[in-house]
């Protein structure tokens, strides 16, 4: 039944896509919230693949197995905030993770949002009985398609807590990332001028490098490179290439069924058309006939054929002849 759920849900999702996109071709852009989302979070092993190798690049440890969780946090109380995450994954240790996709700068307050899901995934541990010390570890990761942190030019940053002074961490429970990939400009300059290659690019920048360029036709060569030299982004680029092909099945259907509805609608028309002609024609020919009547009445009564036209309209030759 989940996964059901999950296959209708996706359904709707690609279908909004198709509406929103209709005649692109174009790649699908990785930024888009739903191409996001299906990449990661299907049910899939290229899906699965491409999540465990994204978290490795973030997390900078092994990630051996990871599963998509219910993207949607169960508030503390009834009038507490509700949040739903874009690819809420739990790693086989027990840690956890949300990737949010942000395409740009909203009224939003980005930073307190990433604190807050990184409580809520801490709070959606506690259990009754469980100690504190049992707390595993969440990682907060927004991909930002915007610049949240103009007064420096790196492209990610990791926060955590620790002393203001001494620089001590005061715990590892709690880590959140952001990746701001228009930072990453420059690079894809030097890369495309033949002053840089993708071998300088860490694990994590390449994969930004992949979901900011996938769309944009200038950086074709480059994207193949990195998914030909990159397993997880290959897993990556499988599962976007399929639902590539689910949006040309589905946009072929909407266009065969646009095009029934089309030809029903022409045949309607002709139909409605030549409907009201003969009504009209029957209007104006029991108009006629009952003129006709009319005169032959005033014409039987002795009135003259002055009076019959005055009053009937009809001239006073075809008046005669009645």
């Amino acid at each position: 039944m989940k996964n059901l759920f999950k296959r209708r849900r996706f359904s709707r999702e690609l279908k909004r896509l198709a509406q929103e996109n209709g005649g692109r071709g174009k790649p699908l852009c990785v930024m888009n919230d739903i191409v996001f989302k299906a990449m990661l979070a299907s049910d899939t092993e290229d899906s699965r693949e491409a999540l465990r190798s994204l978290l490795s690049a973030c997390t900078r440890r092994e990630v051996c197995e990871v599963r998509v969780s219910a993207n949607d946090l169960i508030p503390a109380h009834l009038d507490a905030k509700s949040s739903r995450l874009d690819v809420h994954a739990v790693f086989n240790d027990g840690e956890a993770a949300d990737l949010e996709m942000q395409m740009g700068l909203s009224g939003d307050d980005l930073k307190a949002r990433a604190a807050y899901y990184a409580a809520m995934l801490l709070s959606g541990q506690s259990r009754k009985g469980h100690t504190y010390g049992g707390i595993k570890r969440v990682y907060q990761i927004f991909f930002l398609n915007c610049v949240l942190f103009p007064e420096s030019g790196k492209p990610s940053r990791r926060y955590s807590y620790r002393e203001e002074e001494e620089n001590d961490r005061l715990t590892e429970v709690t880590e959140i990332l952001f990746y701001e990939m228009p930072k990453l400009e420059q690079r894809m300059t030097d890369i495309l001028n033949g002053t840089a290659g993708v071998n300088g690019l860490s694990a994590d920048e390449k994969w930004c490098m992949y979901m900011k360029y996938r769309h944009e036709e200038r950086a074709a060569q480059l994207v193949e490179k990195l998914y030909r030299q990159e397993e997880g982004i290959m897993r990556a680029e499988k599962a976007v290439n399929r639902m590539d092909r689910d949006y040309e099945k589905f946009a072929r259907k909407m266009a065969e069924m646009k095009n029934s509805m089309d030809r029903a609608q022409r045949v309607y028309d002709l139909k409605k058309e030549a409907r009201e002609e003969g009504l009209a024609e029957g209007l104006a020919e029991g108009r006629e006939e009952k003129t006709l009547e009319i005169a032959r009445k005033m014409k039987a009564a002795g009135r003259s054929f002055a009076e019959i036209e005055e009053f009937t309209g009809l001239p006073e030759a075809a008046a005669e002849r009645l």
